[in-house]
Order: C-alpha cells, then sequence, then structure tokens
C-alpha cells in the first residue's frame, strides 16, 4: 500500500533563512496551516530577525533559528545536521535558493529518508553545469516549479524531468467577495500596481505608457504600492513625464485587498516573473489584469478572457491595452469576473498545499534505487 492510500502522518521540516521576501512568506505559511490541519508534523527552520518568525510564533508554529546569509553561508550546517538526525524527518522541505544550498551539506538515512524537496520560485535561467546537476538531480529529490515556465527553465538546465512538479502559487479569497468589481470609468479611470520598486517589476513602462496615454487626451489616474530601490528614479520620471498630478507612491501596502478596492484596472509590467501573486491577488478582487507576458503570468492570465498579455518593455502596447480597458468598461468588468473564477478555480492555498502534500507522499513512494537513477 502507499503511503499516500495509507495517509500516512508526517514529519515536515521547513527551511526558510530569508529575512522579507514578500507573497513567498504566505505560501510557506499557508501550506504549514494546511499540513498542521491534516494532523502532519511540522517545524520551520528560519531567521529569527525575519517578518516569517513573529508570524509562526503568532500562528503557534515551532521554530527552528538559524542564520543563512547567502548561498555559501554554511554557519546553519552542523545544528540542522543534528537536528534532522535526531528528528528522523520523512520530508525537509527548502523553500527558497538561499536554502537550497544547504541540501548540499545535510545527511541521509539508507532508508532514503528524509527525502529532500526544494521550491523554486524565480524565473531567471538556471545555469546548466556541474552544480546545478548535482543540486537538483543527485542532492534533491523532487523540485517544485511554481510556474510551467519555471518548470521548462529547470529542464533547459539539466533537470530530470520525473524530479520537477509545477505546483501554482496559491492566494486566500477575499472574504464576502463574488469577483464583481466596480464598474470601470471612462472619464477618470484609476489603474494601480504593487510591487517591490525594482528593475525587474518593470514600473518605468507603466510611467512611460502612462505619458502615452496622457498625451493621446486619456485622463486616468495611477497608484503605485510598494517600496524598493528604484523609487527615487521612478520619481524623476514621474516628474520628467509631468505625471505628478496623475501618478500617487503610497509606499508598502499591508492591506492589499483595502488598496485594490481603490483602483480599477490592475497592470503587472514585469520583465521577470515566477508567477506573480498579486495578479492572483487582483483577480480575486474581480479587477482586470494588464500584465507581461513573461514567467508564470501566463499560467495565470488568459489573453483577452481575464486579462490582456502584452510583451515586456512595449510600453506602447501597455497603453493600447490600458486605453482599450478604460474605453470598453463592459468588457473589463466581465474580465474582472472571469478572473476571479479563475483564481477560485485553480489558484488557493488550499489548492497549493493539497498539491504539495500528494508530491510528499509521492516521493516517499519511491525507493533509494529509484531516487539516484
Amino acid at each position: 500500500m502507499t503511503a499516500a492510500k495509507e495517509g500516512r502522518r508526517l514529519k515536515v521540516l521547513h527551511i526558510d533563512p530569508e529575512r522579507n521576501w514578500g507573497g513567498g512568506e504566505a505560501q510557506v505559511l499557508g501550506l504549514i496551516a494546511y499540513l498542521s490541519k491534516k494532523g502532519h508534523e511540522n517545524r520551520l527552520a528560519l531567521d529569527p530577525a525575519g517578518r516569517l518568525y513573529e508570524r509562526c510564533r503568532a500562528l503557534g508554529v515551532e521554530t527552528l533559528p538559524i542564520k543563512v546569509a547567502h548561498d555559501l553561508d554554511l554557519r546553519a550546517v552542523p545544528k540542522l545536521r543534528r537536528f534532522i538526525k535526531r528528528e528522523r524527518y520523512d520530508i525537509v522541505h527548502f523553500h527558497t535558493k538561499r536554502a537550497h544550498a544547504l541540501s548540499l551539506w545535510l545527511p541521509r538515512r539508507a532508508s532514503g529518508s528524509p527525502r529532500y524537496v526544494v521550491t523554486r520560485r524565480m524565473d531567471y535561467p538556471e545555469r546548466d553545469n556541474w552544480y546545478t546537476r548535482l543540486l537538483y538531480n543527485q542532492r534533491v529529490d523532487g523540485v517544485v516549479a511554481i510556474s510551467r515556465r519555471i518548470g521548462e527553465l529547470l529542464a533547459q538546465a539539466g533537470v530530470e524531468q520525473r524530479k520537477i512538479r509545477v505546483i501554482h502559487s496559491g492566494i486566500e479569497l477575499p472574504r464576502l467577495h463574488n469577483g464583481t468589481g466596480r464598474p470601470v470609468a471612462s472619464n477618470g479611470a484609476v489603474v494601480g500596481t504593487a510591487g517591490v520598486l525594482e528593475e525587474r517589476k518593470g514600473h518605468r513602462y507603466l510611467l512611460e505608457a502612462a505619458a502615452i496615454l496622457k498625451e493621446q487626451g486619456l485622463r486616468v489616474r495611477y497608484r503605485i504600492a510598494g517600496s524598493g530601490s528604484m523609487g527615487e528614479r521612478l520619481r524623476e520620471m514621474v516628474s520628467g513625464y509631468g505625471l505628478r498630478t496623475e501618478v500617487e507612491f503610497l509606499g508598502f501596502v499591508d492591506d492589499i485587498w483595502r488598496f485594490l478596492e481603490t483602483i480599477d484596472i490592475f497592470v503587472l509590467p514585469s520583465r521577470h516573473e515566477g508567477l506573480g501573486v498579486a495578479v492572483l491577488e487582483a483577480m480575486a478582487a474581480g479587477k482586470p489584469v494588464v500584465a507581461s507576458r513573461v514567467g508564470g503570468l501566463v499560467d495565470s492570465v488568459l489573453d483577452s478572457v481575464n486579462g490582456i498579455l502584452v510583451e515586456p518593455g512595449d510600453s506602447a502596447a501597455l497603453a493600447g491595452a490600458i486605453r482599450r480597458l478604460v474605453c470598453e468598461p463592459q468588457l473589463a468588468r466581465a474580465m474582472g469576473r472571469r478572473g476571479y473564477e479563475r483564481v477560485r478555480e485553480n489558484f488557493t492555498v488550499e489548492r497549493m498545499a493539497e498539491a504539495n502534500e500528494a508530491f510528499y507522499y509521492a516521493l516517499l513512494d519511491r525507493t533509494p534505487g529509484e531516487r539516484r537513477q
């Protein structure tokens, strides 16, 4: 009988040494909450100075304090080795790239347990070299890719296809929401975006699109939530384009749902995007979406169904998509409703957690010999 059929109670160690890394924290907490509800035993190894540590304490999650400054920082290895040997875990799940490298130094038993699982969240290409093959093909048993594109990039870098499982990230649906957003105003529509102010998020293209739309005479306001190293440069662009009355920088927003209530259209013009949890949240709030055709955004946004996809870096196309949604409010509202349904059916935290649990069981059913083939 397989482990899955047995419904066996699992003992899982999660490793996430990042201090502050945005939406990924919610994925880890959601997974742990689900597994705990199903009766599995969980512990999280993490940096005690990070935001996730306090959230874990509030939820009553058992923690193991560790510090990992970068991929070559091995200070946590002796502590983790002792802990894994003593506690005899079924699964050790590494949730960030900084944690992945630790798997090279952690112990195995002859039986093959614990099984090592890593989650790959970014859509940057992996290098096809000895390190990638050692890490993903020999030292870990399974690789969770949060989008199809990430799975493709891993395979292109030489990661064995059988090791990879695509499991999309998920969100908690907002309460008392049926996916019906407010009508988009044809005069004075509000476009919003949320994310760190970094080059990879492509805010500059949104500002360039805003300048194009203003020149065309379309009245639109923009609300930008987030903070980061590009903040000053983006404010300079706003002044240079004469957009100071149209664009509002909000800084970090801790209540994404309240922010989404204030906008009509959500835009994410990223150059790279693992999946795009902010887009999922916008869809769950019934907002039509304009996004770049990159990474995992093509998994959630179906072009001309629940949003519009444009090529990354194409400010003119971005402006055209925004104009279309502003000028066709019935289309915008229909896309918002379809987006809500797509998230409800495919991108919830529960679906994400169920898929991870099933992957754990599948890995435990493999023999040590199968793992090394």
